[in-house]
């Protein structure tokens, strides 16, 4: 069929022509769409306004042989008005929408993905957790989702439980010292257990972590998502340090 529904993240907008923009939205059934809101810089759109990046949509789109064209949008949850009046807010947000478009597929379903993006933007949106938290746990999740879980309780290369002293990206995380390549950082015990925390969501062990672990946490998160994706995250060069 020509025409579906789904509903979607707007990730981000780019003008076309003088009245129309191209959306890009993660959505929950379709994955990625790119897709062309007509004339919705006009004054008087009939849904400009909600096509803004970081508003959670429910919206129909008519299938083109290019890009899709957006007929018909409907508010879910306005998170862009909160998330852009607060820069680490915002910075983060632009992280993860970056992450979601490199790590999902256009046209494929990805509703893990979606829920875990919808999830992370109404933490911001709601000033539930600190920006840096709610960005570092985002990462290790969606890259966990995407099939490139970190370890933090084993051994990545050997699976021991035991003597966990140091991390290397290119292992897969923490490594015993026995498997601990030449030069890999050595995070200590406090940084490791909250990478596992990042990772599996323990929001009372993440919401006590000191600023220090928290932005070291960060850096190893980041390092590891560049490194799988093999690309740089562009974004993170915004974001401020915890």
């Amino acid at each position: 069929m020509r025409l579906y529904r789904d509903k979607a993240v707007v990730l981000r907008t780019q003008d076309l022509g003088e009245a129309d923009r191209i959306v890009t939205l993660m959505s929950k059934m379709h994955g990625i769409i790119r897709a062309v809101a007509k004339g919705v810089r006009r004054t008087k759109s009939r849904f400009g306004a909600r096509v803004e990046p970081f508003a959670v949509v429910d919206a129909q789109f008519y299938r083109g042989r290019g890009l899709h064209t957006v007929t018909e949008v409907a508010t879910i949850a306005p998170f862009g008005r909160d998330v852009s009046r607060d820069y680490e807010r915002y910075t983060a947000a632009c992280t993860m929408a970056e992450i979601v478009e490199k790590v999902c597929v256009e046209q494929e379903r990805d509703t893990e993905q979606y829920l875990l993006l919808f999830g992370a933007l109404n933490s911001l949106a709601s000033g539930a957790h600190r920006p840096e938290a709610v960005l570092t746990s985002y990462i290790l999740r969606a890259m966990s989702i995407a099939g490139w879980r970190l370890a933090t309780r084993q051994c990545a290369v050997c699976g021991r439980r035991g003597e966990l002293e140091a991390f290397n990206v290119q292992s897969g995380g923490v490594v015993c010292a026995t498997c601990a390549p030449p030069g890999s950082a050595r995070p200590g015990e406090h940084t490791r257990l909250l990478l596992s925390a990042l990772l599996d969501g323990e929001w009372s062990a993440i919401d006590a972590a000191a600023p220090g672990s928290l932005r070291l946490a960060g850096k190893y998160a980041s390092a590891y998502a560049q490194w799988h994706l093999e690309r740089k995250i562009r974004s993170l060069d915004m974001v401020r340090p915890a």
